[in-house]
């Protein structure tokens, strides 16, 4: 009996051994998987996404270029204007006798439109001149001698006696591509105030001006860009920096000589062909 009883005990053992074993198995074969998984997992991700180099001083510095590039704004499109057409322009000192016919000195604009440095600008800046000096964008200046009169569009090509050490000719653009509304700037010399600038738009196409009994000019491009007496003979000019016309003159009910709101100027494509230039 007692064998027997050792013998049963021995077994029970046994039994118990083995079915603990199995409920083990049982419970711990997902936690064993959980486990492998996660290093699975944390394999992936360490292949996927690999720990980042740290970065070299070249690569700092171009982070710090970059960003200070991004925080600075674009140049604005009247800046950029200016700063084509400034080497083209002159301003242009007169000497002579006005209507009363006293000696007198005049001032007024021009604009390169050739790579001889013939100035284009408007005829009544330089009539009845005895004298005119041309004053370059880099400070030179020279003597100049009319050479091309159309009266009928106020337009002067003046040759200079000496050029410019480099002559920019100005691009002249399309005036029959501008609509009412687009910008339009004036660079020039109002009142002897050398190389100003001013913006506005234009207000309108093929306007008829009369100047005198004898005389109108047709087909004038107006603008709300602000001239004053100097501008005339420079340049009014799109987004782009090219010339669309020569500012021959403003507009004032009062009969005063200076501006409220209305300017003229001669299209480039009529100004440019008394330069010898085709017209467009």
């Amino acid at each position: 009996m007692e064998e027997q009883s050792g013998t049963v005990t021995e077994e029970t053992r046994m039994a118990r051994w083995l079915g603990m074993a199995k409920l083990w198995l049982r419970r711990g074969w997902p936690f064993a998987a959980g486990i492998v998984a996660a290093f699975l997992g944390v394999l992936l991700y360490s292949t996927l996404y690999p720990e980042p180099l740290p970065l070299t001083d070249d690569q700092v510095d171009q982070i710090m270029v970059d960003a200070m590039a991004s925080a600075t704004p674009p140049p604005s499109y009247s800046s950029q204007v200016y700063q084509m057409i400034l080497p083209s322009m002159v301003l242009i000192s007169t000497t002579g006798e006005d209507e009363n016919g006293e000696e007198g000195n005049g001032v007024g604009s021009g604009v390169i439109v050739s790579a001889a440095a013939d100035i284009l600008t408007s005829l009544h800046v330089v009539a009845g001149a005895t004298e005119i000096e041309i004053y370059y964008a880099d400070g030179t200046k020279t003597t100049a001698v009319l050479t091309t009169a159309d009266p009928e569009n106020d337009i002067a090509v003046l040759t200079p006696a000496q050029p410019p050490e480099i002559i920019v000719p100005a691009v002249l653009g399309n005036p029959n591509a501008m609509r009412v509304g687009d910008e339009a700037y004036a660079v020039g010399n109002p009142l002897g105030l050398a190389g100003s600038m001013s913006a506005g738009v234009i207000s309108g196409f093929d306007r008829t001006l009369p100047i005198d009994d004898d005389l109108e000019l047709h087909g004038l491009i107006q603008f709300d860009t602000a001239v004053n007496p100097g501008n005339s003979g420079g340049p009014l000019l799109n987004r782009r920096g090219e010339v669309i016309g020569i500012v021959t003159a403003l507009a004032n009910p009062s009969e005063q000589n200076f501006f409220i709101g209305i300017g003229f100027a001669v299209p480039i494509t009529t100004a440019a062909s008394a330069a010898g230039m085709p017209r467009y």
